[in-house]
């Protein structure tokens, strides 16, 4: 595994005005995502969470004010790997594996049409990973559990093709109960992955990771993890209706999610040396109806706002509508994904840190491209948008 230096050039200038304190030398970075809550229930004083919302936040850092970047799902983890904005398509799910329109990136990187799956030219920060001659890998529960839905490395949907992994679908005779979605693995929605045989060796089943992490040499310096449809939060929980494999689903089976897995990764010989994990959501719970006789919302609820001056992006139009609403920015009734939360843990954090600093997804992939010392790609790159900081880890 190559390690990075820590003082960079930027760095042996700091603190010269308008160059940002160095971070930590942080070399193994653990994503987990989870599904579709806002602050106020995740991290409230009744949250179905407790683990989250008070064991790990005590013992790590909690970012008060991290905010989603689009509704539905999908914009959101594209945006957290790539900078890239919203297409109708993307707000929208991509309930078929369209490919994009165009190939054309604008002067800021964005790829510029409408679709699913970005041109070849659209890259990610696994891309930039690799021309760094680091490494990265996407960990996804249950994916390939029924071969005959999706596989079980590079598990997506044929191109131009309906994407049957929208919903759980519970075990037979054949399989176990697969709760994988292609929406919430961001990777596989890139043609530079997925023309490539390391999109086979890089995306995989996440019951890799627990052998992967017994020592620093097979762990990737980018550990991304995509739990299953119950296990995230998405399925279950407010609908009152169980998963597929009969939990509750929800931030209660999201909660247990992470008592079984956190102190996995936190026991591991590369966390230990020189690691962060950061815990946070897609969006925020959103709801809409609309009357399409009168043109008129009749309820709007849920959350749809926005921070760090995130723009609508290329690809959004006035007029447009997404599942028959009419879109009012990424987050379809708003500017954004929404006020959701997040929880870093690392070495180099103090516990029971708390940031009021406005950050979202786009700063997440910033914070990460500054750790492995590469460029900012889309929206991570805006001059105004804030790295992790001072704020998070230790002085």
């Amino acid at each position: 595994m190559k390690c990075l230096k820590w003082i960079s050039l930027a760095m042996l200038f700091w603190p010269i005005a308008g160059i940002a304190a160095p971070l930590p030398p942080i070399h193994h970075v653990f994503v987990i995502v989870l599904e579709n809550e806002g602050y106020a229930e995740t991290f409230g004083p009744n949250s179905p969470a407790p683990y989250l919302s008070h064991d790990l936040v005590h013992q790590g850092a909690l970012l008060q004010n991290f905010y989603g970047t689009a509704h539905y799902s999908l914009g959101n983890y594209i945006a957290m790997i790539s900078g890239q904005g919203s297409t109708p398509e993307t707000q929208s799910d991509c309930h078929s594996y369209i490919d994009f329109s165009g190939t054309t990136l604008d002067k800021d990187g964005l790829a510029i049409g409408s679709g699913c799956v970005y041109p070849a030219k659209a890259l990610t920060i696994a891309d930039q990973l690799e021309q760094a001659h680091l490494t990265w890998k996407s960990y996804n529960e249950d994916m390939g559990n029924d071969p005959a839905r999706e596989s079980p490395t590079c598990g997506h949907p044929l191109l131009n093709s309906a994407d049957h992994t929208q919903k759980a679908e519970p075990a037979s005779a054949s399989h176990p109960a697969d709760q994988y979605a292609a929406r919430h693995n961001p990777f596989v929605y890139f043609h530079s992955i997925i023309d490539r045989p390391i999109c086979n060796t890089n995306v995989v089943n996440f019951s890799s990771l627990k052998e992967d992490l017994q020592s620093i040499g097979t762990t990737a310096n980018l550990v991304f993890i995509t739990p299953n449809l119950c296990n995230d939060g998405h399925d279950g929980g407010e609908t009152k209706k169980p998963c597929v494999d009969g939990r509750p689903g929800g931030l209660v089976t999201a909660n247990d999610f992470l008592k079984q897995w956190v102190p996995v990764i936190l026991a591991s010989a590369a966390f230990k040396q020189d690691g962060l994990l950061v815990i946070t959501f897609d969006e925020a719970d959103i709801g809409v109806r609309y009357d399409t006789a009168k043109h008129v919302y009749i309820e709007k609820k849920g959350d749809a706002s926005a921070c760090c001056g995130e723009a609508a992006g290329p690809n959004l139009k006035p007029g447009q509508t997404v599942f028959g609403v009419p879109d009012e920015g990424p987050g379809i009734t708003g500017p954004g994904g929404g006020r959701i939360g997040a929880v870093l843990l690392s070495p180099f954090i103090k516990a029971g840190t708390t940031s009021a600093v406005p950050y979202n997804h786009y700063s997440l992939l910033r914070t990460l491209e500054d750790i492995f010392s590469l460029p900012h790609l889309g929206y991570a790159a805006p001059p105004q948008l804030k790295t992790f900081g001072g704020d998070i880890f230790k002085k």
